[in-house]
């Protein structure tokens, strides 16, 4: 099976609105609370170890970082990008610097045209935080597809990934209809990787077999 994702390269991090690229093409950005699990899946999705730091600190990403995997064509393609958000619900962040953020991803999530969809990464362990819904929100408020990763599967059993998986699915549906779609994930043992991979390339028009 080919991954268009293998070809993602680090491109930029921008910490305010100037630093952004010119809107347009494709991206897709990928919010979690810290220490979720969101460096690891978006190494997994791209079947690369270090694309996205890996860090044992929570709120290492501090600004919004921008993969580019583009096709390298004849013809200009539409610019198609992978965004890792800050990561989220750090109590140690400074109040300024949190307040930043907020500001900064309020602002990218209600103007931002290239946006075609939103990944929430979330530890199977302890889904649907308030910080997890806020980021859902944003999506279903601009009419945007939402796709919740419940990570680190590998740490339940089978039948705990199901039943929590469906409890959050019953949720999600009573919350946001049939715009958030959800599924059971794991960097480590690569649980589900084809699955989100697969939605992630249908989001950015992207060739996926």
């Amino acid at each position: 099976m080919s991954n268009p994702f293998q070809r993602a390269r680090y491109m930029l991090s921008a910490h305010n609105t100037p630093q952004l690229p010119p809107d347009g093409g494709f991206e897709v950005a990928f919010a979690g609370r810290s220490n979720a699990g969101k460096s690891t899946a978006l190494n997994a999705i791209c079947q690369q170890g270090s694309l996205a730091r890996v860090s044992k600190t929570p709120g290492r990403t501090q600004q919004l970082v921008f993969f580019d995997f583009t096709p390298k064509q004849h013809e200009q393609p539409a610019a198609k990008y992978l965004v890792d958000l800050p990561g989220y619900g750090y109590a140690k962040v400074p109040k300024d610097l949190q307040a930043h953020w907020q500001t900064f991803v309020d602002r990218y999530f209600t103007t931002r045209q290239a946006l075609k969809g939103l990944v929430v990464v979330m530890d199977i362990r302890h889904p649907l935080k308030d910080y997890d819904l806020q980021m859902l929100g944003y999506a279903a408020n601009r009419g945007l597809p939402a796709h919740a990763l419940l990570t680190k599967a590998d740490k339940l059993g089978r039948g705990q990934q199901m039943q929590t998986m469906q409890a959050v699915q019953r949720e999600l549906h009573s919350r946001f209809g049939d715009s958030v779609t959800a599924q059971v994930f794991s960097g480590e043992s690569k649980l589900g990787v084809d699955v989100a991979r697969g939605v992630v390339a249908r989001w950015l028009e992207l060739p996926f077999s």
